[in-house]
Parts: structure tokens; C-alpha cells; sequence
């Protein structure tokens, strides 16, 4: 087998890449002298260079998305990062959230991250690289109004630590990073009117950071060998807190509920 130069770039694949927190990653890595393989449902407002390379794909078709992942792996010499951003959420009280966009919520947060996960495992043993899902502060703990969302998270966060203890005997790194609330889409509307909105729309957001920020507490966790990365202080504090106690955790959930 030929060796790789060892001088090529590293290259990264951001799913979810084309905006918001996504995007601000992009931007960073490409900085730090990265190649960038970006996936998303709409890339036209990106411009393919030596560093980015944009990737139409809807990651809720496992075709698409296995296609998409095979021309990924035909075309880079190696592959060692993957981020696993695509994400949306259900901001609503879970007796109004449809069935059908539960499961598309699912399909999008959880299912389509575990087929990417599969489709690159070979290559990132290969590079003893890394997996770095971006999960939510909702992956560990409840947070009101977004029962299936949080759900979602769950189910992702569970997966990929899971992960990180099967891949670790290959040398492949599994981060997971939970942000709070960052600012990527406040004041969007709902997509596809369906009930599901991009993550960052939220209007009852507090302790926001901005999306530029959040990406370099992760990149900076990223390269200290973090396995966990707590993005904003409201994720740090909710993180103790649901260790510490759950039942007081849980009283304030409620309590923000009634107000």
C-alpha cells in the first residue's frame, strides 16, 4: 500500500457544515491549515478551493448519504476529523410536536451521525483520527419544551460515548461536545412547517455565545484531549448540577416552566 505524505493536510468532514456553528468551525480549521469537506442540504453560497470542499447532500437518505460518504473516501487521502454537526430542534411542549417530526428529528440528529460514524470508521482507524459529535446541553440533562430534541440528544450522546470506549483499542479519539445555547439562526421560523427550526432559534436562550466563540472553546478542548467539552457557561453549570442534584436541577427546570 502507498504511504500518504505525511505533508498532505489534514482533512475534516463537517455534516450540518454550510451554516451557523458548522460554518464557524469550518472557518477555524481551514485557518489552522486544514482541508474542509463540508455536507449540507444547500451549499451554493459556498465557493470550492484548495481548503473547502462544498457537498450537496441530504443526510436523512441513506443512499445519498452513502454515496456521498464512499466519494468522500475515493477522493481524500486520508480522513481525520469528523464532526458531526447537522442538527434540529423541536422548541415545543411535546403534546403540539407531530409524530412525523419527531422521527425526522431523529433521522437528522441521531440516525444520520450513526450511518456517518459507520461509513468512516475504517478511515479514521486508519488515521487514528478523531469523532467529534456536537451534541447539546440537552444530551445530558432535561431542558424544557424540548422533550424530543433532548431525546435526540440522548440517543447521540449515548451512542458516541459507547463509541469512544469501542474505538479507543484503535487508536480513534470520540470527543462530544455540548453546547448551551449558541446564536446561529435567533429569530428564524420554523422549516418546512413542520414544527422543527434550526438549532440557535431558541427566543428563550440565556448565557448565548456566538458561534465564532463556541468554535474555538471546542477546537481549544479539542486539542487539549478533552473527551468532553462543555460550551458556555450555563452548560458547565448544568453539567455540575446534574451530577451534583438531579432533583434540584429538575426544580428549576420546573420552575422556568411556570414562569
Amino acid at each position: 500500500m502507498n504511504r500518504i505524505p505525511e505533508n498532505l493536510p489534514k482533512t475534516a468532514v463537517i455534516s450540518g457544515g454550510a451554516g451557523g456553528l458548522g460554518t464557524a468551525l469550518s472557518m477555524a480549521l481551514q485557518a489552522e491549515g486544514w482541508r474542509v469537506v463540508v455536507l449540507d442540504l444547500n451549499v451554493d453560497h459556498l465557493t470550492p478551493s484548495a481548503t473547502l470542499v462544498p457537498m450537496q447532500c441530504d443526510i436523512t437518505d441513506p443512499q445519498e448519504l452513502r454515496d456521498c460518504c464512499a466519494k468522500i473516501l475515493s477522493c481524500q487521502g486520508s480522513i481525520d476529523l469528523v464532526i458531526y454537526g447537522a442538527g434540529v430542534t423541536a422548541i415545543a411542549p411535546i403534546e403540539v410536536v407531530q409524530d412525523q417530526a419527531h422521527r425526522r428529528l431523529f433521522d437528522i440528529n441521531y440516525f444520520a451521525a450513526v450511518a456517518m460514524a459507520k461509513a468512516f470508521l475504517p478511515a479514521l482507524r486508519a488515521s487514528k483520527g478523531t469523532h467529534l459529535a456536537i451534541t447539546s446541553v440537552a444530551g445530558f440533562a432535561p431542558l424544557r419544551h424540548r422533550a424530543a430534541y433532548a431525546a435526540s440528544k440522548h440517543a447521540m450522546t449515548g451512542f458516541f460515548a459507547s463509541l469512544r470506549v469501542e474505538e479507543a483499542a484503535h487508536g480513534v479519539k470520540t470527543v462530544i461536545a455540548a453546547p448551551a445555547f449558541v446564536a446561529t439562526n435567533v429569530g428564524n421560523a420554523c422549516e418546512d412547517g413542520d414544527g422543527l427550526s434550526r438549532p440557535g432559534a431558541a427566543q428563550d436562550a440565556v448565557d448565548v455565545v456566538t458561534p465564532e466563540r463556541a468554535a474555538a472553546i471546542i477546537l481549544r478542548g479539542l486539542r487539549r484531549g478533552k473527551q468532553d467539552i462543555f460550551v458556555g457557561r450555563a452548560a458547565k453549570l448544568s453539567d455540575v448540577m446534574i451530577r451534583v442534584s438531579p432533583k434540584l436541577y429538575n426544580w428549576v427546570m420546573e420552575r422556568a416552566v411556570k414562569s
